[in-house]
């Protein structure tokens, strides 16, 4: 398995490829760090809203995920009945999510990956 997998479970824990709990989905639909910070949340519009009010992409509800500058960035497909599979513009597979957060597999993938890659981005 690559190591720049995210996995969302049914319960809407997002965990790495290791099996370490990133974050998960709360009951209201904010994604919140595993220490309970609020990482983001997606508006009804499917706007991703960072924690400080800046919109981060969209997520659309055919599992797109698109940058602000509308390139998309990353795609869903279902893998069976309850797994979608978090796929890249060319197609490579970089994670599942559970069919219920098909909205959040994108953006969680690329927040809590670009976390990982810069812990402490200069804003």
């Amino acid at each position: 398995m690559p190591a720049n997998e995210i996995h969302i479970n049914k319960k809407g824990e997002i965990h790495d490829h290791g099996g370490t709990l990133l974050g998960y989905i709360s009951k209201d639909n904010i994604v919140k760090d595993a220490k309970g910070n609020k990482v983001y949340f997606i508006d009804r519009d499917g706007n991703v809203i960072d924690a400080k009010g800046n919109k981060l992409g969209k997520s659309a509800k055919n599992g797109f995920y698109f940058n602000n500058e509308g390139q998309q960035v990353l795609k869903v497909k279902d893998k069976d009945a309850e797994e979608c599979e978090i796929l890249d513009p060319d197609g490579h597979n970089l994670g599942t999510t559970h069919k219920n957060y098909k909205l959040h597999a994108c953006a969680a993938h690329c927040l809590f990956l670009k976390k990982q890659a810069n812990p402490h981005p200069v804003h």
